[in-house]
């Protein structure tokens, strides 16, 4: 059998043009490849978000143990110290009727997830703002910070007062 000369060389061009291809994701059967930061900025949104409504839901339902186990091991002492003081998330004189995250934004330290507490002593309830940073201890999330949130800031719900928040915790 006769290979004719050119022929040799345009099917090794050909081979080594689909190897090349097939490796970007074009030309082989393999799914393209996803964009690398996007993955990760959408988890640590949603792993922040989940860690954040946990701590909104135990406030409401006044659970110390399951607010405090939201929190970085290193944030557990001011915690302690805050949490169910006069002015803290879960005072005895409070009650949360209401409570959502209103926003998840990545921040200098973390994330920044934007919270909605609506608070009510005495018949009276006020709606505060809180944002949260959430950062990555190993494969864990956790609370790192709270502190009162801006309620002119995107997210925040109508009525947010400028007031102290019903947290002194960290």
């Amino acid at each position: 059998m006769a290979v004719k000369r050119g022929a040799v060389p345009l099917a090794v061009v050909l081979a080594a043009l689909t190897f090349a291809l097939s490796g970007c994701g074009i030309g082989g059967d393999d799914e393209p490849a996803e964009e690398p930061d996007r993955a990760p900025a959408e988890e640590a949104a949603t792993r922040s978000r989940e860690r954040v409504q946990a701590y909104l839901d135990a406030m409401v339902a006044k659970d110390v143990a399951a607010g405090r186990s939201q929190f970085c091991a290193t944030a557990h002492a001011a915690f302690d110290a805050a949490a169910t003081s006069p002015n803290g998330d879960f005072a005895e004189h409070f009650t949360v009727p209401a409570a959502t995250v209103t926003d998840v934004r990545s921040g200098a330290r973390g994330q920044e997830v934007s919270a909605s507490v609506t608070v009510s002593v005495g018949g009276q309830s006020t709606t505060r703002a809180l944002v949260f940073t959430v950062t990555r201890t190993g494969a864990d999330w956790c609370i790192a910070d709270e502190v009162p949130g801006d309620p002119t800031a995107p997210g925040a719900s109508p009525g947010a007062t400028v007031e102290p928040s019903a947290s002194s915790a960290p």
